[in-house]
């Protein structure tokens, strides 16, 4: 009999349980929780379907540019960003607007010469650009989204704080992204152009513009002697011509040239100058800068902008410490023979390069240097001749001088005085520049006869170490009387 009671308690029991889930899910309560934890749970459900069927249309619909600041069209972008557009409509011009800005200035003293230059008023001009943040632009009747990011890392060798740009635009206006950066590039040439630029790798691993463009020197403000520049503008330009031909004979197409002679002959002008005929850039490299080692000097050389004449001047000062690498590899921060040699002329070689090199002393540098294949040419610029002090003349007195009377007594004048190198009669073999003579003539721009009685002043003088009193006789004299050129 006390089974079936169990049975029975059991059955009770279960009917029990029952009842109370049903009481549970019919408390209004808890029904209540359930339908909220369920709308929640199907909210957050839909938000992260939402958010990746957001990315997923956006990475279909729409297509992103990203330039970083060592990239060379990153300031082209940040000038195209400047330029003004009249933009038509009410919701365009309200969804264009530019409501961060940042600014260069760049300052230019008025004073006439250098040495007036401190406390004289300065002329400033003020560059406008489109500040960090997101901006908008309508061009060609399509939108483009514009992020301007700075990152908290920088470059190490600039200290230059590392960013970005980046262009947001749809897929189907894709193809705007070539007329925004021909354009761009269009206004940097424009803004460059009748402009040299000079890179320099001071403090750098990478090639970095050395202040603002400069003008263009014209070819003919330098004179060389007779037939010495027509033949190295002749020789770079078909140079230049006969990329093709290099390439079908298996031919390195690089050239390299090699300019020698007495300071202030006109050798860095002259090279200048024909960047500028070019519509060339220059990068200089010194050899013997500290923290200049063969592995950068390799890399940079590699890393040639386009159009650039490479200029290495004073060749032979690389060589003062010229030496084998130590043991451990270490060989100072001079650059060595060996790695100069390759960079120029080795596997790691590279190509399209027009190259420079100066010196004052030949007879310094090693034949390995000047072979052929790593200096194809080489040229003496030599002292000032009768051609090029008649020319000089030309291009200062030209248009005052009618009939050139003058001009003949002025290199008569230098002759008699022995500053062609020969000998005279009057006196040993000099030479002079044609620096110092187109000093001679800024001092007397527009007086002829001046420059002719100073024409003595160009014969080179041989200064000593004198006494504080004579140092000071000499400062007083040279308030009465030009000084000597």
């Amino acid at each position: 009999m006390a089974a079936p009671s169990d049975g029975g308690a059991t059955a009770a029991s279960a009917s029990s349980s029952i009842l109370n889930l049903s009481s549970i899910t019919e408390n209004p309560v808890f029904a209540g929780g359930l339908g909220l934890a369920s709308i929640g749970a199907a909210a957050a459900y839909a938000r992260r379907g939402f958010i990746s069927g957001a990315g997923l249309l956006k990475r279909r619909m729409l297509v992103n540019v990203e330039i970083s600041r060592q990239d060379p069209s990153y300031p082209w972008i940040l000038a195209w960003l400047s330029e003004p557009r009249p933009v038509q409509g009410f919701i365009a011009s309200r969804i264009t607007r530019i409501h961060n800005l940042s600014i260069t200035t760049t300052t230019t003293s008025l004073a006439p010469s250098a040495a007036a230059a401190q406390g004289a008023p300065t002329s400033a001009s003020f560059f406008l650009q489109p500040g960090y943040g997101r901006h908008v632009v309508l061009f060609n009747g399509r939108y483009i989204a514009i992020d301007r990011e700075k990152h908290s890392t920088a470059n190490m060798n600039t200290g230059e704080p590392h960013e970005v740009v980046t262009l947001t635009t749809l897929w189907s206006n894709r193809h705007v992204f070539e007329d925004v950066f021909m354009e761009a590039h269009s206004l940097a040439a424009k803004a460059h152009e009748g402009k040299t630029i000079v890179y320099s790798a001071a403090r750098a691993l990478d090639w970095l513009p050395l202040g603002e463009p400069r003008k263009k020197r014209p070819l003919g403000s330098v004179v060389l002697d007779e037939g010495v520049k027509d033949r190295i503008v002749d020789d770079v330009k078909d140079f230049l011509e006969r990329q093709e031909w290099y390439v079908d004979r298996g031919i390195p197409y690089r050239r390299g040239y090699l300019l020698y002679g007495p300071p202030g002959s006109g050798k860095s002008s002259f090279i200048q100058a024909l960047a500028g005929e070019l519509d060339y850039s220059v990068a200089m490299i010194n050899l013997s800068e500290m923290g200049m080692t063969d592995d950068r000097l390799a890399y940079l050389l590699t890393k040639l902008p386009k159009r650039t004449i490479l200029l290495l001047e004073d060749a032979d000062a690389a060589f003062v410490n010229r030496r084998q690498k130590d043991a451990d590899g270490y060989s100072g921060a001079a650059v060595t023979f060996s790695g100069l040699l390759n960079a120029l002329d080795g596997v790691a070689a590279g190509e399209e390069r027009i190259a420079f090199l100066t010196t004052n002393h030949i007879d310094r540098l090693d034949p390995a240097l000047i072979r052929p294949g790593r200096v194809d040419m080489m040229c003496h610029i030599g002292e000032a001749t009768k051609y090029q002090a008649a020319q000089m003349w030309d291009r200062f007195y030209g248009d005052m001088d009618e009939g050139g009377k003058n001009r003949e007594r002025f290199v008569k004048r230098l002759d008699e005085l022995g500053l062609f190198g020969e000998a005279h009669r009057r006196g040993p073999k000099r030479h002079t520049s044609t620096a110092a003579i187109q000093g001679l003539f800024l001092f007397n721009k527009n007086d002829m006869e001046g420059a002719i009685d100073m024409a003595e002043g160009l014969i080179p003088k041989t200064f000593e170490p004198e006494d504080e009193g004579t140092a000071v006789q000499q400062q007083d004299g040279a308030r009465t009387t030009p000084p000597p050129l």
